[in-house]
C-alpha cells in the first residue's frame, strides 16, 4: 500500500515529552526555559478576534516575512517562512533531491536529516567528524553531493562552522547548494547569515523554537537568492503558517530585545554546567547552542539517562556507534541545572573510575585529545550497533 522506501525506512523519534501533570525537568529537547516576549499573548488575542480564524492565512505570510526582512536586514524577496525550520528542511529536500541523488552532511549531527533523505530516496554520503568533532571541510567538497547540510551550531555536538571554513566549501562546492542549519545561531558569538547576499549557492535556515521560547508555534526562515526561494516556494503547502502563528512570529521579531537577553541568560549558564562537567570527569566540547554534550570516551552512559529519568530528569541519549558514550544535555533554569549536577555527580561517580579524567579547560580554548581507556573500561565497553535515528 506504501512505497517501498517508506515500508523500510526508520522514522525519526523525537525526545520524550512528559504527559500533563507529569513534574519532570526537562532538559532533552533544547526548548528555552524562559518565557516569550509579553507581546505574544496580546498578539494571539488580536489574531483569534472576529473574523480571524475563519478566514485562511496569508498564504505568504508577508507581514511575518517583511518583519524577519527588517531584523535581519535580508530583502523579504530573499525569504520564505515555514512551520518551523523542519518544514523548510523537508521543502529543501524535496525540491533538490531525485531518488539515487547524493546529498552528504558531518555526522554525528540532526538526525532528522536521514529521515528526509530516506523519503527522497537519496543517497547519503556522512563525512565523519575527527574526535574533536573538527568540521570535515574536506570531506565534504570531496564529496561533491548536490546538497550538503550543515548544522551549525551543530546538535548535539554544540560546535560550530567559522565563516572561512564555510566560504571554502561554498566554493569548493560552487554551484551546488550548500544550506546551514542555524537552529541554534542565537546563542553563538555569530551567524553565518550575512554571506546569503554574496553566494548564490547558500541557503541559511533559522527557527524561532529556541531562542525566541516558541517551540510550541512552529516558526521557521529560510534566507536564500531569490532564484533559490522561487523553486522553494512551488514546494510549499498553500498556507502552512496559521494567522495565530502568523501574529506571533511578527511580535517576537519585533521584540528581539527579549530573545537576545534571555539567550544572554543561557550563555553564562552554559559556562558555568561546562565547567561543572568537567569537573566531574565528563569531556565537554565548547558549545555555542542551548545545550551541551557531556562525554565518557568508552562508556555506555545509557544507565546514567536512565538513572537521571528516574529521579525526575530528563535528558538525551542517542544510541548509536558515535553516541552512546554521551549525553546531549539542554540548558535548563540555574535551579534545574544545579539539580541536574547534583544526581550526575551521584550516578557517573562510579564511571569516573573507568574512564581517566579530564583536564579542565576555558570553554572557548583548544580541547586536549583524550586518553585511550584504560583496560577496565574497554573490558566493559558496550558499543551497539548503529540504531535508528533518535
Amino acid at each position: 500500500m506504501f512505497r517501498a522506501a517508506i515500508e523500510k525506512m526508520q522514522p525519526y523519534v523525537p525526545g520524550e515529552q512528559p504527559r500533563p501533570g507529569q513534574r519532570l525537568i526537562k532538559l532533552n529537547t533544547n526548548e528555552n526555559p524562559y518565557p516569550p516576549s509579553p507581546r505574544i499573548r496580546r498578539a494571539i488575542a488580536r489574531a483569534v478576534a472576529g473574523d480571524g480564524l475563519r478566514l485562511y492565512p496569508r498564504p505568504m505570510a508577508d507581514e511575518f516575512v517583511a518583519a524577519a526582512a527588517k531584523l535581519y536586514r535580508v530583502p523579504s524577496r530573499m525569504i520564505v517562512a515555514g512551520n518551523g525550520s523542519d518544514e523548510l528542511l523537508a521543502m529543501l529536500f524535496r525540491a533538490v533531491l531525485d531518488p539515487g541523488d547524493t546529498v552528504s552532511y558531518p555526522v554525528p549531527t540532526y538526525p532528522l536529516y536521514d529521515t528526509l533523505a530516506a523519503i527522497q530516496e537519496a543517497r547519503v554520503i556522512r563525512a565523519e567528524m575527527d574526535r574533536d568533532f573538527g568540521f570535515p571541510v574536506e570531506k565534504l567538497i570531496d564529496a561533491a553531493a548536490k546538497l550538503t547540510i550543515i548544522c551549525s551550531p551543530n546538535s548535539p555536538t554544540g560546535t560550530e562552522v567559522s565563516r572561512r571554513e564555510l566560504i571554502r566549501l561554498l566554493d569548493g562546492l560552487s554551484p551546488r547548494l550548500v544550506a546551514v542549519d542555524e537552529a541554534y545561531a542565537d546563542f553563538a558569538r555569530r551567524g553565518l547569515l550575512g554571506l546569503v547576499r554574496s553566494h548564490r549557492n547558500l541557503i541559511v535556515l533559522r527557527t524561532l523554537s529556541k531562542s525566541f521560547s516558541l517551540a510550541g508555534m512552529r516558526l521557521g526562515l529560510c534566507f536564500a537568492h531569490e532564484s533559490a526561494i522561487r523553486q522553494l516556494l512551488k514546494v510549499k503547502d498553500s498556507y502552512n503558517l496559521s494567522r495565530v502563528a502568523q501574529a506571533v512570529g511578527c511580535a517576537a521579531l519585533e521584540d528581539a530585545r527579549w530573545a537576545q537577553r534571555n539567550a544572554e541568560r543561557i550563555r553564562r549558564t552554559r559556562i558555568e554546567v561546562t565547567a561543572q562537567l568537567r569537573a566531574m570527569g565528563f569531556e565537554v566540547p565548547p558549545s555555542a547552542a542551548n545545550f551541551v554534550l557531556a562525554r565518557m570516551a568508552g562508556i555506555d552512559l545509557s544507565t546514567v539517562a536512565a538513572g537521571l529519568r528516574k529521579r525526575g530528569i530528563l535528558v538525551r541519549y542517542f544510541g548509536t556507534a558515535l553516541l552512546y558514550d554521551s549525553l546531549r544535555i539542554s540548558i535548563g533554569l540555574p535551579a534545574e541545572m544545579t539539580i541536574l549536577i547534583r544526581e550526575l555527580k551521584d550516578l557517573a561517580a562510579p564511571l569516573t573510575l573507568m574512564s581517566p579524567g579530564w583536564r579542565i579547560v576555558k570553554e572557548d580554548s583548544p580541547r586536549p585529545r583524550p586518553p585511550r581507556p584504560s583496560q577496565s573500561a574497554r573490558l566493559n565497553r558496550k558499543r551497539p550497533a548503529l540504531a535508528a535515528p533518535a
